[in-house]
């Protein structure tokens, strides 16, 4: 195994280091650079994870990733930290809200998005064991209070109830649970959290389609621009199988540029991606 990082980590990845010696190597401010090496490495044999924010983990060395890891089916394992708004205060340039979009538009990538904190532990060993290009899109992840925390899947149902059905991917389904289960049981949606893309590699569950099917709307939120989105790869998919689809709404990034930068609450909030933001969609239909 060999663990790479675009010159971050500083105060945190320090055990790692110590642990890995001279298979931990920090590649520096070079980002195209670290993933043709990441390719080379894998090329021989070696497990290679490479690590840097999300943007500089897939935007700036997106041709390397292309040519050199994606044509060419090597299972680099990509770690992008800070994913969606994750960076917000920083402004744009270190903003993910199109990566899994980019990165899906590759031959062989696999795209992994943990809902809460502990998933972690459950996701990185089916990163490594994959046979193709990866990437770990990392943000916070974290239960409602007085919420249990399912044992990892690629799809879990978090609430159920009579109302919509909603599709969160990542750590935003996390961040509905609790508004979204106090609801009376005629409105209250089923919550689905999804983790792991694209849907050829991870297929929808009988019961969602079921759901899906018997139900007035759906709603599908991601921290994601709309184009190249889970939600588009999802109606695609619905129809060329015949589904019929019930009123559909879409909660996803909207807000690249705007006149102040804020948190990652914040830049939910402008983009209508927030509770009060989903409360109001669910109680539309």
């Amino acid at each position: 195994m060999v663990f790479m990082t675009g010159d971050l980590g500083f105060m945190a990845l320090e055990p790692l280091q110590r642990v890995m010696k001279d298979r931990f190597i920090n590649a520096g401010v070079a980002e195209q650079n670290m993933m043709s090496v990441a390719a080379g490495l894998s090329r021989q044999g070696f497990e290679v994870w490479a690590y840097s924010i999300a943007p500089f983990c897939y935007a700036r060395p997106f041709e390397q990733i292309r040519n050199d890891i994606a044509f060419h089916n090597l299972p680099v394992k990509l770690v992008g930290n800070g994913g969606g708004y994750g960076y917000g205060v920083m402004g744009p340039s270190h903003h993910a809200i199109e990566d899994y979009g980019v990165l899906l538009c590759l031959p062989n990538m696999a795209v992994y998005v943990p809902v809460f904190d502990e998933d972690v532990a459950a996701v990185v060993p089916r990163v490594g064991n994959a046979d193709r290009p990866c990437y770990l899109r990392l943000g916070r992840g974290e239960m409602s209070a007085g919420h249990e925390v399912p044992l990892y899947a690629p799809w879990r149902q978090l609430t159920s109830g009579d109302g919509p059905v909603v599709i969160a991917v990542g750590p935003l389904a996390g961040l509905y649970v609790a508004a979204l289960a106090s609801l009376e049981q005629a409105r209250r949606p089923n919550l689905w959290a999804l983790a792991e893309l694209p849907l050829s590699l991870n297929p929808v569950p009988e019961a969602l389609y079921r759901q899906i099917v018997g139900s007035p709307a759906l709603c599908v939120a991601e921290e994601h621009v709309q184009r190249g989105s889970f939600a588009s790869e999802l109606m695609l998919h619905l129809a060329e199988r015949g589904v019929g689809l019930p009123r559909v709404t879409h909660l996803h990034a909207r807000f690249h540029h705007g006149e102040a930068y804020g948190s990652q609450a914040y830049l939910r909030r402008e983009s209508g991606l927030g509770v009060d933001a989903m409360l109001e969609a669910v109680s539309c239909h």
